[in-house]
């Protein structure tokens, strides 16, 4: 029971990671049907961003309590992916918006490809070590423990999930952001700018996928130049899973996805007699997009046009 409510617990932690990236995608998705790729290496960028602000603080501030350079690092790397995920829809794809899918997606794949390569020139292929800027000792539930970095994890998704369905749901924003996913062209006349909220919607995605990064970071101590690709595979597979374009349904993808990797990586062993082991949990993504793919192409909520965002 006790690694049953281990398995849970680390399932939540990488569910409520996913969730934060997946939501950059189905927002870009619900608003101009674009599959972001390079969505993931925002995530890499907001990750090795904070790890070389937190570099710079300890050294030039020794004395900074490891919380405070955690915040610090953690708003600008935010500030860094923003600015970025800006440039890339300014410069990548709203010149292709009315061009053949394929074509926006294709640039996709190119621009992950190339900030990667950027990535590994400025900050070098090696891994490095994240450092744990958060003191106390684990805490103990049911035989089970949980780090106070991923209390930090889930504390900080769910404040941002929160703060993310207000704006959604209750601004000006929000509902520019849903009238133009629902007929950008009747938004438009309506006195919305289309350029403005996709914008604003890249900026916001940009802003999650960062704290995803830094969380991602932060749990399991160390980041790279390709540490992006493979989180961000599994936070669209989560879209996908929970229904692409439906907020509610990212999350729901994602804490499922988080949950089933987890507690097939604590089970597999015991389930195929050694054959496999934990190291091979990335497959349970791919077996999941697999199945939903087949059975409900539309996901586990569907794809509710009216409330896309």
């Amino acid at each position: 029971m006790d690694i049953l409510i281990q398995q849970i617990i680390n399932g939540l932690v990488l569910g409520s990671m996913y969730a934060l990236i997946a939501l950059g995608y189905t927002m870009v998705y619900g608003i101009i049907n674009l599959i972001n790729f390079a969505h993931g290496e925002v995530v890499m960028v907001g990750a090795l961003t904070s790890w070389t602000i937190i570099g710079l603080m300890q050294e030039s501030m020794p004395g900074t309590p490891g919380p405070v350079i955690l915040l610090i690092a953690l708003v600008i790397a935010c500030v860094v992916a923003a600015a970025l995920n800006f440039v890339i829809e300014k410069v990548a794809y709203r010149p292709l918006r009315n061009s053949p899918k394929l074509a926006p997606l294709i640039t996709a794949i190119g621009m992950s490809i190339l900030l990667q390569t950027l990535a590994m020139i400025i900050w070098k292929p090696n891994y490095k070590s994240y450092p744990t800027l958060l003191p106390g000792n684990p805490i103990d539930i049911g035989g089970a423990v949980i780090t106070p970095t991923q209390v930090m994890i889930l504390g900080v998704t769910a404040a941002s999930l929160a703060v993310l369905m207000w704006l959604v749901n209750y601004t000006k924003v929000g509902r520019a952001m849903r009238a133009t996913a629902e007929n950008p062209r009747v938004a438009a006349l309506m006195g919305v700018k289309p350029d403005v909220v996709i914008s604003a919607t890249f900026i916001i995605g940009a802003v999650l996928a960062a704290i995803a990064g830094v969380m991602y970071a932060s749990n399991y101590g160390t980041a790279q130049h390709a540490m992006g690709f493979l989180p961000g595979l599994k936070a669209f597979t989560a879209a996908v899973f929970g229904g692409i374009g439906n907020l509610a349904g990212a999350v729901v993808g994602a804490l499922l996805l988080g949950l089933i990797e987890a507690i097939g990586a604590g089970y597999i062993g015991q389930l195929t007699g050694g054959v496999l082991g934990s190291h091979y949990s990335d497959i349970f993504a791919f077996i999941v997009l697999i199945i939903v793919l087949t059975l409900r192409p539309s996901g586990l909520l569907g794809e509710r046009v009216a409330d896309r965002a």
